[in-house]
């Protein structure tokens, strides 16, 4: 199996797949919603915050469980050079796997306040687990991150001097 992937490169990858999904949700549901005033107590402002949370993480979860289960990357684990590996031989994940890993990390968020210390004790268990730094997505899918950059090979040894 490839040497695990570092958590920092993690980060970045999730950053960069939110960015992917959030902007262009962002505006298509601006246009739609006319705009969501997040501390606004009026019921019409209320339906469009939850339909503006509901349209992204089905966004997300849809975009990560077919990339999962097709590639085993999304678009920002391509960009970190990272991918997700089924445990148990390294392989891309099967689409129960993708698909399991996706609505764990996704589908908590719909639980007002509990869903999201879930969702933040989830991503911080690769902190401390061991030996694999796993997210409790992870667990749930029997999955691992990886590195796709390939290890350094030792050094050949320097071409002999041309003979004069």
């Amino acid at each position: 199996m490839p040497p695990l992937a570092n958590r920092g490169r993690r980060l970045v990858a999730r950053i960069i797949d939110a960015i992917i999904i959030g902007v262009p949700v962002g505006i298509i549901m601006s246009v739609i919603v006319g705009g969501v005033n997040y501390f606004s107590t009026d019921s019409d402002q209320a339906r469009g915050q939850w339909t503006v949370s509901g349209v992204t993480m089905l966004a997300y979860l849809i975009y990560e469980g077919l990339m999962l289960s097709s590639r085993g990357q999304t678009l920002g684990k391509m960009a970190m050079k990272i991918r997700v590996a089924m445990l148990s031989n390294g392989s891309i994940p099967t689409p129960q796997a993708g698909w399991t890993r996706a609505a764990v990390y996704t589908l908590p968020e719909i639980v007002p306040c509990c869903g999201f210390v879930f969702w933040l004790i989830n991503v911080l268990w690769c902190t401390w687990d061991k030996p694999y730094q796993q997210c409790l997505h992870d667990k749930a899918a029997k999955t691992v991150v990886v590195s796709t950059e390939q290890a350094p090979t030792a050094a050949s040894p320097p071409p002999p001097p041309p003979s004069a």
